[in-house]
């Protein structure tokens, strides 16, 4: 495909700073062409048959998955790279504890340094993007320039990407600069800076989503928590799902999970039979990333930045995620997934009766080479396209949530749900969560770590100061979301899951909202309101003796050397750590020891 198929004029924006900013770029980088995106069909066509030339692609299917490609990483470009991922603010203790940080004259200087010619012989890409519905003032817009096409094509289909956002920008007269290139896949030669004041991302040296597609995790919570800070709003990575009752009520709720913890199965519930018999129904709003911000009457609305799915492929089969599935049959593309004879995708969990022939490396697959899918491949498809989208989505005003939820892997002590006390309580219970890492991100799999509001990788300043921002809610209004916590991987004795999960979340879901409404009990506990088993519908459930003991059960000694070591871990923080925090910690640590 000829480089300049994709040909537009070489300056149309009217606005100058996104002019001049481009300019630069192309100076230091040297592409060969430069092109602006419109994000029309026809762009994303021409796009797409670039990369089926250049092997970058491969088609997939066209009988069972239509419109669906393959993406292969380098090998040593599969995940998230938290440890070569800055914060760059004039002051350390800004960044906090919680991020690797580096001054932004040096930031800069490194990242420069990388960009330099690094686009010769490439297309570099200007992509014009809008976070959120295009009309909405919860939304927010960027520019990403890049010289991968891979890149380009899943920015499409992940944000209102086009003309449509640059029409935004440039009646704004602002967006969030974001600047990639793949450079040499080098792990050696790869970072990813983030200038929170200057609302700038710099990403070199990979292709993997999570580090090259900024408008995801860099754009969307690294600089949109900042943002948020200073514009009295919150920026968290959670779902939002709403749950109508068999009344015609729907409640909205987010929820914080670190990644692969069943975030979007959980976003896209299919509720248990008896449950659909009477009425219940579950809207999928966003299975990622949650804006939101008070409204008039003092409630919490929330977007969903995203327009599409960057999802876990591992494990989601027909019976863990049957909307999931339903979703990417079409139109989808398919990143480091193994593939079927016929060339249709494969992994691990998927079920039915298909097995791999190539593993995601493309070689002809063998067991002893390890998993035939990377246990971190991706499916990118539009959310437009799921069984279960809510019309919602796409409110600008957003949508008003009932309940706040965190939860993480955690085998032992932690019960299936609880209720926080009030706000303050709910913040500390977001700040403490822990969970075991998975392979979202480079490191050891399976080792416990406090993850709080599952924003460990992504919040772009101090967690002191993030706690802050948190707990300040309450002071504007008291109408804030009730908040939960949750825990569907608890395990018995022999190893295996007690709970089990997927459509019969829909169970603990409905308690929250009966709390909510007032129409449930539990008790109160140091820790929180725990429900009793028989608070929640178990009809049907095959639960054994020891796993409904268990499940509800709160365990005091356990949770009073919890609470130490999230004494500890709160040290971390110093003098930016609330007082209210630590002062209700030590508060819940004495009632567990008296």
């Amino acid at each position: 495909m000829n480089q300049t198929a994709l040909a537009s004029p070489t300056q149309p924006t009217t606005l100058d700073s996104l002019r001049q900013w481009v300019e630069q770029v192309a100076a230091l980088t040297q592409p060969d062409a430069v092109q602006w995106c419109d994000g029309s069909e026809a762009e994303y066509e021409v796009l797409i048959s670039r990369m089926l030339a250049d092997g970058t692609m491969q088609k997939l299917n066209e009988a069972t998955h239509p419109g669906s490609y393959l993406h292969r990483s380098d090998p040593d470009d599969v995940a998230r790279v938290e440890h070569l991922t800055f914060v760059c603010t004039p002051k350390r203790d800004d960044a906090g504890p919680n991020n690797h940080w580096m001054s932004p004259v040096d930031g800069h200087a490194q990242m420069d340094a990388l960009f330099k010619g690094c686009m010769r012989g490439r297309t570099m890409y200007v992509v014009p993007y809008c976070m959120g519905p295009i009309d909405s003032p919860l939304a927010r817009c960027g520019v990403e320039i890049t010289d991968s096409a891979y890149v380009v094509a899943n920015m499409r289909l992940m944000t209102r990407m086009g003309a449509a956002a640059l029409e935004r920008i440039e009646r704004e007269g602002s967006f969030v600069k974001g600047l990639h290139s793949i450079g040499e896949l080098d792990p050696q030669r790869r970072f990813i800076m983030h200038f929170p004041e200057e609302l700038s991302i710099k990403s070199y040296g990979s292709g993997y989503g999570g580090n090259a597609l900024l408008g995801k995790k860099c754009h969307a919570l690294r600089i949109a928590s900042h943002q948020a800070r200073k514009e009295g709003w919150l920026a968290e990575h959670m779902l939002i799902l709403g749950i109508e009752t068999p009344e015609g009520e729907t409640h909205y709720v987010a929820a914080a999970f670190p990644s692969a913890c069943g975030k979007t199965n959980l976003a896209m519930l299919i509720p248990p039979e008896a449950y659909r018999e009477k009425g219940w129904k579950v809207w999928t709003v966003g299975d990622d990333i949650c804006w939101m911000r008070p409204g008039q009457d003092g409630r919490l609305y929330a977007i969903n930045p995203e327009a599409g799915f960057f999802g876990v492929a591992p494990g989601t089969s027909t019976e863990s995620n049957p909307n999931a599935m339903a979703t990417i049959q079409k139109n989808t593309i398919f990143t480091n997934v193994a593939l079927t004879a016929d060339n249709q995708p494969w992994w691990e969990g998927i079920g039915g009766d298909s097995h791999p022939l190539l593993d995601w490396h493309g070689r002809v697959f063998d067991p002893a080479n390890g998993p035939a899918a990377h246990p971190n491949s991706r499916f990118t498809v539009s959310a437009k396209q799921c069984p279960s989208y809510s019309p919602e989505s796409e409110n600008p005003q957003g949508v008003p949530l009932s309940a706040i939820i965190f939860g993480g892997r955690r085998p032992s002590l932690v019960p299936l749900v609880f209720e926080a006390r009030d706000w303050e309580h709910g913040v500390l219970i977001g700040a403490s969560m822990g969970s075991e890492t998975t392979a979202a991100a480079t490191g050891a799999v399976g080792v416990m770590r406090r993850d709080p509001m599952a924003m460990k990788p992504f919040c772009g300043y101090n967690f002191g100061d993030y706690f802050r921002h948190w707990l300040s809610f309450a002071d504007e209004t008291d109408n804030l979301p009730r908040v939960y916590h949750v825990n569907w991987f608890r395990k018995g004795s022999d190893g295996s899951f007690l709970w089990p999960g997927f459509g019969d979340n829909m169970r603990v879901l409905e308690w929250i909202i009966n709390r909510v409404n007032g129409d449930a009990s539990a008790i109160a506990t140091p820790i929180g309101s725990l429900p009793q088993a028989e608070d929640l519908n178990l009809n049907g459930l095959a639960l054994s003796e020891e796993a409904v003991k268990t499940l509800f059960d709160f365990d005091r000694e356990g949770w009073a050397r919890e609470f130490e070591s999230i004494g500890e871990y709160l040290d971390e923080y110093g003098d930016r750590l609330p007082a209210e925090l630590r002062s209700l910690q030590q508060a819940i640590a004495e009632q567990l020891n008296g």
